[in-house]
């Protein structure tokens, strides 16, 4: 019991399910009175991030319905996976969807996305060692491509969470893709959090606080020297010394390679991954069921002259209600956003140009 009070301080009170939200995003999602009224679809939600994820997205009250999907080869079976979900004390409908990859997602998918509000996408192949980010994107790009042309055409008002990498290139291909389809790009939503995450942990471990009591908003986008958190920002880490910022700074944007090495090439970022893409996901809901919610995250964005730009996002009823500027920065963090746009720009192009080939 004591491990459970822990827990629910994020849950204002409530016992009634473990939030995984800031604080002061969390009041009303797990709550006894919150309304179970949302579909949630996990395109990927066999494997090693999609299972916890999808465990994570059908423990939220606000819930009504979860679809696993997965490939019809996938190591675990989606039904399986939506069996066993089946089975806690959470008020969420769970089914699985098994798609046969050689036919279009869009004719097999019908059921699973219907009436979808949200939809994460962890799907896609992870990066091994010697692959380099465009080999990675080749393949990752048509599986999310196929994903979002489901999309668009079952639930094209829901709000897509794009976690297969590189989500630098990936988000500006599929916004492409819903803009030319005449659907709203702001529907696509590179998802950060993990970046947040890090930075909060990270941060805590050195001065000693909480992490529930720390922001790090992460600028930018999602891999390498485009990942910038921004230190100077938050009351906990400007307290920091300025010389232990660039390691610091290192250390999130290396933390998925700190965790594949202590697997020892075994695995990736999989739970992390998935708390954080829940993390997200609450959030989107949160502000769908009117309580507008703030996170970082990377969308077709004006705050710099990059087309696509992570910064802070405040959900609300309609999906993403407000891009936030950038805020005030150090001297430290101005040469590293010169240094992050620039990495970002060619990434970004990469994911445009492979728009124009449909």
């Amino acid at each position: 019991m004591a491990a459970i009070r822990t827990l629910t301080r994020r849950v204002g009170g409530s016992m009634s399910g473990m939030s995984l939200l800031r604080p002061q995003h969390s009041a009303a999602l797990f709550s006894t009175s919150a309304k179970a009224q949302f579909k949630v679809a996990v395109c990927g939600g066999a494997g090693g991030i999609g299972q916890p994820l999808a465990l994570l997205m059908s423990m939220c009250d606000l819930v009504k319905e979860v679809s696993v999907q997965d490939v019809s080869m996938a190591m675990v079976p989606p039904a399986g996976v939506a069996a066993d979900l089946g089975h806690i004390e959470y008020p969420a409908k769970v089914n699985g969807y098994a798609i046969d990859p050689s036919k279009p997602a869009v004719d097999q998918l019908a059921e699973c996305l219907t009436g979808c509000d949200l939809v994460l996408i962890p799907a896609g192949v992870p990066r091994k060692p010697g692959m380099t980010r465009d080999d990675l994107f080749a393949i990752n790009a048509g599986i999310a491509k196929g994903l979002a042309e489901a999309c668009a055409q079952h639930c094209p008002n829901a709000i897509v969470g794009i976690i297969v990498n590189p989500v630098n290139s990936v988000v500006p291909l599929v916004a492409e893709l819903y803009k030319k389809k005449g659907l709203d790009p702001l529907k696509i939503i590179g998802v950060t959090t993990l970046d947040i995450v890090r930075a909060n942990k990270f941060v805590a471990e050195i001065t000693g606080q909480s992490p529930l009591d720390i922001d790090i908003p992460v600028i930018g986008g999602h891999a390498g020297v485009t990942i910038m958190p921004v230190f100077s920002q938050s009351t906990v880490a400007s307290g920091i010394s300025v010389d232990r910022i660039p390691d610091l700074d290192k250390r999130v944007q290396d933390g998925g390679t700190e965790v594949v090495l202590a697997k020892a090439g075994k695995g990736s970022a999989t739970l992390s991954m998935a708390y954080s893409g829940a993390r997200f996901g609450k959030s989107v809901l949160a502000g769908l069921a009117g309580t507008p919610t703030t996170e970082c995250a990377y969308v077709a964005s004006s705050v710099t002259e990059l087309p696509f730009f992570s910064s802070k996002v405040t959900f609300g009823k309609s999906g993403v209600e407000k891009i936030h500027d950038i805020g005030p920065l150090n001297a430290y963090e101005e040469g590293r956003l010169a240094e992050a746009k620039a990495a970002l720009k060619v990434e970004i192009e990469t994911g445009l140009n492979f728009a124009k080939t449909f």
